[in-house]
Parts: structure tokens; sequence; C-alpha cells
């Protein structure tokens, strides 16, 4: 699919994104690993969430309903019958180790071409620490992998990088091992597992940097997902660089360790208010207003990059329109996903006429460069698709982006919301 964006008169309307993905996949696998039966609302509708249930079906597990409402009845994983393929979710792929690495019994997990090249040593390094029998491509390195049950122990360990992924695949192993599993973080990554694992019966205990958690069966909870905040920042960042738009985006999570987009925008001088806040399923949820802005440049790094890491190249267009130059740094991490997020995001957008400098860990944009449509590529990655299509929205003339059905990843009625607030986009 291709699709063509203009930019509008206009920009306004209000949006409900999808559910969360992240606390979509941890609502399933958690609950699927539980005593007793929960049920989940607004889970995420993207392929990645649903990659997660075919993987936990073929485990044995039961889920009742269809779209975005159903029930998981917990209990003992099954040895699966096949290889399990986690598609294109790197979120399935390495919470799913963490899990497997504590069965009983043999299992083969794979994706797509973007999975088998990701790096997966750094799931394995610990698990194998923890007593796990873990083998794949490359020594261990790469998908597929495959899991030969084991006895697991706790373990003390320094995490490499700040990321959710890899903290919440050796909590979930820590359920499964014998003694503590303390883990040491550079840096606050997003903590959806910590709270749904006290939720559901599990002690976890926190202490500045370090969490770690005892082996534990969890009790199944419902789970009312929020809507995904890094769903919302196209949103956001499309009305506050469109010369006359105001949107409302309803119902999202705006957990601390979420909210760095916020904070990025904030800095940069963007309008945006946090309205109606409340408390839902543990989550903190907001509506978020955001209109047209007069931005200015700002610093992205440090801490502040593990809270709004997927969020990097939809900053890196805000920060076009902005005043001066904006320096994104200790990025790098974005060079091994689901395509080298940094070297995209610089080529496509240079070729609608920004000044954007790729960098080792990050990006360099000067902005106040009028963007022109141009014909562009998602490299099939659904945050380039995305992030292109907000850029049409701002640019002159016509943007196209080949491949933009690849958005479904993780929205897939993007490119039909896009339309709807203004007359910008077409398929």
């Amino acid at each position: 699919m291709q699709a063509a964006v203009q930019r509008p008169k206009r920009l306004t309307g209000t949006i409900t994104p999808p559910g969360d993905k992240s606390i979509s996949h941890r609502a399933a696998i958690f609950n699927a690993i539980a005593d007793g039966e929960a049920r989940i609302d607004n889970y995420g509708p993207g392929a990645d969430c649903q990659s997660t249930l075919r993987v936990l079906r073929a485990l044995g597990t039961q889920i009742d309903g269809k779209g975005s409402s159903f029930t998981v009845c917990g209990g003992i994983l099954q040895e699966p019958a096949d290889i399990l393929n986690t598609g294109n979710s790197g979120t399935t792929t390495r919470l799913m180790a963490g899990v497997l690495a504590g069965q009983s019994f043999l299992s083969v997990m794979t994706g797509d071409r973007s999975i088998r090249s990701r790096p997966m040593g750094r799931i394995v390094e610990p698990l194998r620490l923890m007593g796990a029998e873990v083998d794949g491509r490359d020594g261990g390195t790469l998908a597929p992998l495959t899991f030969r049950g084991g006895s697991l122990h706790g373990i003390e360990y320094r995490l490499p990088v700040a990321s959710a992924q890899l903290k919440s695949a050796l909590l979930l192993a820590g359920l499964f091992a014998d003694g503590e599993t303390v883990l040491a973080q550079p840096a606050l990554s997003r903590d959806h597992t910590e709270l749904m694992f006290r939720a559901m019966g599990a002690k976890v205990t926190e202490d500045g940097l370090s969490v770690s958690v005892k082996r534990a069966r969890l009790h199944a909870v419902d789970v009312s997902v929020p809507a995904d905040i890094s769903s919302a920042a196209y949103w956001l960042v499309a009305a506050v660089c469109h010369p006359d738009a105001e949107v409302t985006i309803v119902g999202v999570g705006t957990n601390p360790t979420r909210t760095g987009i916020l904070d990025a925008l904030q800095a940069m001088g963007a309008d945006v208010s946090v309205i109606n806040e409340r408390t839902e399923g543990g989550e903190q949820v907001a509506d978020l207003v955001a209109r047209s802005s007069q931005l200015h440049a700002t610093e992205i790094a440090g801490d502040l990059i593990p809270r709004l890491v997927d969020e990097v190249p939809i900053l890196a267009l805000a920060a076009c329109f902005a005043k001066g130059t904006t320096v994104i740094h200790d990025a790098a991490e974005l060079r091994v996903k689901e395509s080298d997020r940094l070297q995209a995001t610089s080529k496509e957008l240079s070729r609608m006429g920004a000044s954007v400098e790729e960098l080792d860990d990050g990006l360099r944009i000067t902005g106040g460069r009028a963007l022109t449509g141009a014909a562009c590529r998602s490299y099939a990655d659904h945050r380039i698709a995305m992030t292109l299509g907000i850029a049409g929205l701002l640019a002159s003339g016509e943007t196209t982006i080949a491949a933009a059905e690849t958005a479904s990843i993780s929205y897939p009625s993007f490119w039909e919301e896009l339309a709807g607030l203004g007359d910008g986009a077409t398929s």
C-alpha cells in the first residue's frame, strides 16, 4: 500500500489511540502464567499484540473472545507442537524468552526477517547465568532461539542498557527461579511490569535504580488497557507543528516512565494541556489537548531517552519546526529496532528538505526549513511510516509513503484517523 498525504488548511478533531502496546503484551502474558481467569479490555489491535496471543495459544493458553476484549484462562503452559512465531514483535520475543526459560519443556521461537536480525545476546546471556538452557544462531545471539528447560536460580545482574524489554524478561524468569533476582538499571525504564506484578501478587522491590523479584505464582487480574502514549505522540506533534490546529487525544496512559514525549515537547514550548487526570487499573490516564505552537530547540538525552525511545523519530520531525538546533544523544538503541531508525529518520526527513544530521547515537536537527512533499520509504518500520505520514500533513505538496501498511504493526487505523483530521490523506 502507498499512502498519499497533503497538508490540510486546518487540523482539528478528537482521537482515541489504540490500547497501549506495552501494557497489552504484559496483560496477556502475565495472565497466561497466572492462576485464575482474567478479562482484558481495549487490548492493542496491532499485529505485534496479535503475535503475543498467537504464541500464547500455541502454548496451550485458552483465550476466549475476539477483537479488543477477551478472557485469558491462566495456568500451566504446555510444550508447543510447532515453532513459536513472534512475527515482527520484539516485545513478544524478549518477554516470552523470560517465560520459556523457566519452563520444563522444549520450545523454539523465531520471528520475521527483522526479528531474526535483531540482537538477542543481551537476553540470552543473563538467562544462561540463571541456569537456563538457551541456544540460537551465532552462539545464541540471534533468533531462532531454543529453550530446553532447566532449573533457574536468581542472580544479581547489571543491565547494560535501560531496556524495559530486557528488565521484564529477567523479572519473568525470576518468577520461576529459586532465590532472588536483583537487577541494577543504568537508568529508569518503563515500569509496567513492576506495577502489574504487584497487582497480581508478586513481591517486587524497588530501591533507586535497583529492582528485584522472588519466585512467585501470579494471580489473574482484569486489565483495562489505556490508550498508547507512543501512538498519541504522532497527533501531538501534528498539532503543535501545524499553523492552525487543535487536537484532543482521549484516555491516554500517562505513566511517568512513559511521558518523556510530554516533557520534551514542553521543553520545546509546545502548547499541550493534560486534563481529566485519573487512575484506571493502577495506571495513570489523562486526556491531552495539543494546539499550534511556536517551538524552540532543545537537547534530548540522558535519562530522558528511555522514557521516549519510541518517540525519537516523531520528535525529530517536531525539531524541524523549532527555532534553533535540537540535538538528540544516547539513542543508539534505535539502530537495532525494526529498522535503523536514526538512519531512516535522517534520510527521509532530509529527502523532504529538512536539515538532519545523523550522529553515532542520535540526530542533530536544525529547524526552520520548510518541508516539501516527496516520495518516501517506510523501511517496513511502523514508526517511520507514521512519522512520514505526519510529515506529509506539515509539508507543501504531496508526500507518498511506500509500504504504508506497516503502520498496522501498532496502529491499524492510523491512516483513516489521519484523513479524518483534515482532507490530507488518501491511500
